[in-house]
């Protein structure tokens, strides 16, 4: 007797709807992860990545290291590093901490976990366009002029530490709502070794290949040593490529939308509620 009218969207009416969504999940979650200040959530990510960079490059000094091992400016040496870690932690941090099944926000449609990963997703890419924009800018203003040999493929390096970031956020996301305190353990474990793990603090050619192997697992690696040799004219990275950090993320979205799909169709509100 009641019955509500059924509206059918095109496809085109509806992935315009859906990254409607999409934005404006990111601009809560800008909102959200800065006080409801976007300007002040961009200078603490900004001041975030400065302190790494002037902690690595006092560390630096103290250990005697005071040029590049590459030819050229010792500053882009270290920013070049910087950028490719915090931009791949800052991804897997925010979808890993997006709103999954068991959140509240589920309850509103048309809100769906796929929304909030790419919203997470998108939010934390802005931020570090951003900051690491600023942060040359800055630095070619004020100290010295910048001078990158292929910025398109620095742009498409920088996106590639991006997507991985975003793929391996999804496989923690999936997991959350199994066993959300192991979770947070694995992920505070990844990202710490990735401090190491991530070649930012040497550069690949210079290891032998006894250490190579103990790094040359993380796509990350493979992102920073590519970022270099996009960065530098006289360095040729010839332990890493491309194509390998590609495969990992896409096997990594495949294996995280199935688990996410697992977990969506099994989830239990109750499950927020006491764990």
């Amino acid at each position: 007797m009641f019955a509500k009218p059924r509206h059918t969207r095109s496809g085109i009416s509806g992935s315009l709807a859906f990254l409607e969504q999409v934005y404006f999940g990111t601009v809560r979650g800008m909102r959200k992860s800065s006080g409801r200040n976007a300007v002040l959530g961009l200078i603490g990510s900004m001041m975030q990545t400065v302190i790494f960079i002037m902690a690595f490059y006092f560390m630096f000094q103290l250990m005697g290291i005071r040029s590049s091992p590459i030819k050229g400016d010792y500053m882009l040496y270290i920013i070049s590093g910087i950028a490719m870690f915090m931009t791949h932690n800052t991804a897997v941090q925010a979808v890993a901490g997006a709103e999954g099944p068991t959140s509240g926000m589920m309850q509103h449609a048309p809100m769906n976990t796929m929304i909030a990963v790419c919203s997470a997703a998108l939010q934390s890419l802005y931020q570090q366009t951003i900051t690491i924009g600023t942060i040359l800018l800055i630095y070619h203003l004020a100290i010295n002029p910048v001078d990158i040999f292929n910025p398109i493929g620095l742009a498409g390096v920088f996106l590639l530490s991006w997507f991985t970031g975003v793929a391996i956020g999804m496989l923690f996301l999936a997991l959350t709502p199994w066993h959300p305190p192991l979770v947070k353990i694995l992920l505070m474990v990844y990202r710490r070794v990735n401090m190491l793990a991530s070649g930012k603090m040497f550069v690949a050619n210079t290891l032998p290949s006894f250490m190579l192997v103990m790094f040359d697992w993380n796509p990350l690696f493979h992102c920073v040593d590519q970022a270099r040799g996009m960065m530098f004219i006289n360095y040729s990275p010839m332990h890493s490529n491309l194509s390998y950090p590609l495969k990992v993320a896409l096997v990594a979205v495949v294996l995280g939308l199935m688990g996410e799909f697992f977990t969506r169709k099994r989830a239990s509100m109750s499950w927020g509620a006491t764990r």
